[in-house]
């Protein structure tokens, strides 16, 4: 059918994430530091995350496509983004109804209204912080708690393909930031796996799905597990990994992705 729907120019688009805080219908994600729209049945065509984008790259047109499914959008929203989301997008789609825009998404108490990348927000006090221990001096040991890296290096563009230390083990694609969110990450992720680092927003990303495709390639290795920050931009290592695994060759590789919270949680 023909019928509007969102057009997004890739020139144009910064990859800060607005749209995607902008669109109560989960239509569109980070793929590559850019704007793609996920399917073109969940965008309802109203044009909400227009108003967010601050490069003009969102627009809507008139052209062939799927018909908007309330409920393939649904369902969507419930295995990705839970209730809340539902009901923020039946919220929207009622507004949409009446010819209206809907309020905007509230943001969370700690975080202020400016502009730019969703994950580049300034934020505090996401948990109760104690007295900051010493960093050296007299008394303090060389290591406190037990580190589980066993291999070097681990940036993307500095490991081979064919180190060894890759056979016969679980890969983990860890964002640069996750450990720093997240003190368990050593213990939870790292221990008896390889692992390799890097950030799909601010890396050159040119050539890590093929350099990752090929270290995935190895049949010796089962599983790769993806460990992301929530913010809209880290979803790009996750596409980074899919191409990777296509890339591969394989039909027998497990793919797992892990989110943690900026509060250090793990979803």
């Amino acid at each position: 059918m023909k019928r509007e729907i969102l057009s997004i120019d890739e020139e144009l688009c910064n990859g800060c994430g607005e749209c995607i805080t902008g669109c109560a219908e989960g239509a569109i994600q980070l793929v590559d530091g850019k704007a793609k729209l996920v399917k073109e049945q969940f965008c309802d065509g109203f044009g909400d995350c227009i108003g967010t984008c601050p490069t003009g790259a969102l627009k809507i047109e008139e052209r062939e496509s799927q018909a908007f499914s309330i409920e393939a959008t649904k369902q969507h929203l419930m295995q990705t983004q839970g209730p809340d989301a539902v009901a923020r997008m039946e919220a929207a789609n009622k507004a949409h109804e009446e010819g209206k825009h809907p309020e905007p998404a509230t943001a969370p108490p700690t975080m202020p209204p400016a502009g730019g990348c969703p994950g580049s927000r300034m934020m505090e006090s996401l948990k109760e912080t104690p007295a900051a221990a010493p960093a050296e001096g007299a008394g303090m040991p060389p290591r406190v708690n037990q580190p589980e890296l066993d291999q070097w290096p681990v940036q993307i563009h500095l490991v081979s393909p064919e180190a060894p230390y890759f056979k016969n083990r679980e890969l983990v694609v860890l964002s640069t930031c996750s450990p720093i969110a997240s003190a368990d990450i050593h213990w939870r992720f790292l221990r008896g796996r390889s692992v390799v680092v890097g950030c799909p927003k601010l890396d050159r990303t040119e050539g890590y799905a093929e350099k990752l495709g090929t270290i995935l390639s190895d049949p010796s290795i089962p599983k790769v597990i993806i460990v992301r920050m929530e913010v809209p931009c880290c979803g790009g290592l996750t596409s980074i990994v899919q191409e990777a695994a296509r890339l591969s060759g394989r039909t027998d590789l497990e793919v797992e992705e892990v989110t943690v919270r900026l509060n250090g949680d793990i979803l």
